[in-house]
């Protein structure tokens, strides 16, 4: 029997609300950075931020509000309003290309990345399609066969801009979501198998791939090019050391650290609090992760299951490849620090993401 409480799960919301101020005090932090290589101020650079915040909230509170059974019966029509979504980044004079990829759509002054909205498109869609599955998941024809046309669709989608490291979030998702669902372990080495194929094979058609592997396994042979970042990177987390320089004190951030208030900004993070901050920052990701989890594991519903364990997977997953990157433990990604670095889109469907887990806290 399901126990209805009515109100959503404060725990996991604090973590939520921890996890965003913290990330807004770090941002501000790594900002300071822009002073310098933009010539604007301060101001500006955390209003744009804390309205992404301010917005992303909005979301979260209506999307605790809604139904949980209306992503379900909806979620076909999500998902494909998500595809056609990223589908405008290619049509010239919306489609806004930096840094040789083309991921954003330009709408006057505001600039969005849809593929953050197709990763919550997709993960209601593959919750309520692994449901309605049932036994049948077992099935090569009615289930694996489809779950592979589906990631087959997006991946065709996302490698084209390129946008590898969504598609490979995406990817390990969709694997914990399937495993939940009581996918057979056969089927599930069986994905990990063929994803190593696909990855070979795209080392060979798309050379930045090929670039960022060979950057990862010998980060010397290109100091000066490909091998600039995680050398740039390893520097400003060993000179935190123990405690850090201190709030604003990086020196990393102002000249050799590529995107410091984007996906370098872990680096920042360690340069300025240290070895002890950086831990207490991956220490909050894991109760978020673990709050989560349980959460799932309490529901009696599979959808519900599914879904929060499909939006856990998501957000951790993302957060520790970029903290990896960084590290040197993973090949270098474009992704933001989900809650911490700049990127108002991922920050929205990040938060809205959080008001579908709190809805279904009610309900456990």
């Amino acid at each position: 029997m399901v126990t209805t409480h009515h109100k959503v799960d404060r725990f996991f919301l604090w973590i939520v609300i921890l996890m965003v101020s913290t990330g807004f005090f770090l941002f501000a932090s790594a900002s300071m950075s822009l002073l310098v290589k933009e010539q604007t101020t301060l101001v500006s650079i955390l209003s744009i931020q804390l309205f992404s915040i301010v917005l992303g909230f909005i979301f979260l509170i209506i999307a605790s509000k809604i139904p949980n059974q209306f992503w379900k019966k909806y979620s076909l029509y999500l998902f494909i309003g998500s595809i056609l979504l990223t589908l405008l980044v290619f049509i010239p004079g919306i489609g806004v290309e930096y840094g040789g990829a083309l991921r954003w759509l330009k709408i006057g002054p505001i600039t969005i990345q849809p593929a953050e909205f197709l990763k919550v498109g997709f993960i209601i869609y593959f919750a309520s399609f692994l449901t309605s599955l049932k036994h049948k998941i077992h099935s090569p024809k009615y289930g694996i066969l489809q779950i592979l046309l589906i990631l087959l669709i997006i991946g065709l989608i996302l490698l084209k801009q390129p946008d590898t490291d969504t598609f490979v979030v995406i990817i390990i998702s969709a694997l914990s979501m399937f495993i939940v669902a009581e996918g057979k372990w056969l089927y599930t080495l069986g994905f990990i198998t063929l994803g190593s194929v696909g990855l070979w094979i795209l080392t060979i058609m798309q050379p930045y791939i090929k670039e960022r592997l060979l950057t990862f396994l010998d980060p010397a042979r290109d100091m000066l090019g490909s091998g600039w970042q995680i050398k740039q990177s390893l520097i400003a987390i060993g000179s935190g050391e123990l405690y850090g320089r201190g709030f604003g004190q990086s020196i990393q951030k102002f000249t050799n650290l590529p995107e410091p208030i984007g996906d370098s900004i872990f680096a920042v993070i360690a340069e300025e609090f240290g070895f002890i901050g950086s831990v207490i920052l991956i220490i909050c990701f894991l109760m978020f992760a673990t709050r989560g989890l349980q959460i799932a594991k309490q529901t009696n519903d599979k959808f519900s299951r599914l879904l929060v364990v499909g939006i856990v997977i998501l957000v951790v997953s993302q957060s520790f490849l970029n903290i990896g990157a960084m590290l040197g433990i993973f090949p270098l990604t474009g992704m933001p620090l989900l809650f911490i670095s700049k990127g108002g889109s991922a920050l929205l469907a990040t938060l809205f993401l959080m008001g579908i887990v709190l809805n279904i806290s009610k309900k456990v």
